[in-house]
């Protein structure tokens, strides 16, 4: 029996062959060594589950299966969520990468503070690995109203105490069901408090679901209104702020 982990990271997978390994590579290298990785396969057709399991076998913090159903990116996190057993929750999707300190770093910070949710800055990187240089910085102290407008939240970056948030249930939302329970969390009157440093490394790829950004800015509508019911001015008004800052995070 493993020790009872700190962190539970969540990791769902799906025909991520070229990349999983590298992932999961960045998670052990990880300085802090109190985690569990906990992986999802969301029914791959290429080798991404054999790969899994490798690791696996190779590591008895790593907990790795094959879902029942296809169900999506939400779906998958949720499974992974029931299983975890940490205190802390982290994302990792499996093609990104964490530099080797991010767990230490972040477990640090919330703890000296009393956080309940904490972010950092990113890293762009090409399919290849290769940097774009192109840095993502954090927008400071971020709470309901203004996440509304700036959705630059990273799920890659996070860590969350839950239990100073309660239960964690991703709503399915397509492209942005992180966005969509961010705002569940910061609803309840938590914050998201930034470190100003890169502690992950984001793949952009040109056949990704996010990198289809008018599905993406539907699904951050669809949040708005179907899920946090703002009327449509106020709708308008938050999207204005989030496109205005997606421009921006991209440019500058």
């Amino acid at each position: 029996m493993t020790e009872q982990p700190v962190v539970s990271i969540i990791m769902p997978s799906y025909n991520a062959e070229q990349y999983i390994a590298e992932s999961i590579q960045s998670v052990i290298a990880q300085t802090f060594p109190g985690w569990e990785l906990v992986i999802t396969d969301d029914r791959s057709t290429d080798n991404t589950p054999a790969i899994a399991q490798s690791f696996m076998d190779q590591d008895p913090r790593i907990r790795f299966q094959v879902a029942e159903t296809h169900s999506g990116i939400a779906g998958t996190r949720n499974q992974c969520i029931a299983r975890a057993r940490g205190r802390y929750i982290a994302f990792l999707d499996n093609d990104d990468l964490w530099v080797p300190e991010k767990l230490e770093k972040q477990l640090r910070f919330m703890k000296e503070h009393d956080y309940s949710f904490c972010y950092s800055a990113y890293e762009l990187m090409k399919e290849d690995g290769t940097p774009k240089g192109k840095i993502i910085k954090t927008a400071g102290v971020i709470d309901y109203n203004k996440y509304l407008r700036n959705t630059i939240i990273g799920s890659g970056t996070i860590m969350l105490d839950r239990e100073k948030t309660g239960p964690l249930v991703m709503p399915d939302n397509a492209t942005s069901d992180d966005m969509a329970l961010w705002c569940r969390i910061l609803k309840k009157g938590h914050k998201a408090y930034p470190i100003n440093e890169v502690l992950m490394k984001y793949r952009v790829r040109s056949n990704s679901a996010s990198a289809n950004k008018w599905k993406a800015a539907q699904d951050v509508w669809r949040v708005y209104r179907k899920q946090e019911q703002l009327s449509v001015f106020k709708s308008l008004t938050c999207f204005v702020g989030y496109a205005f800052n997606a421009v921006v995070k991209r440019l500058f």
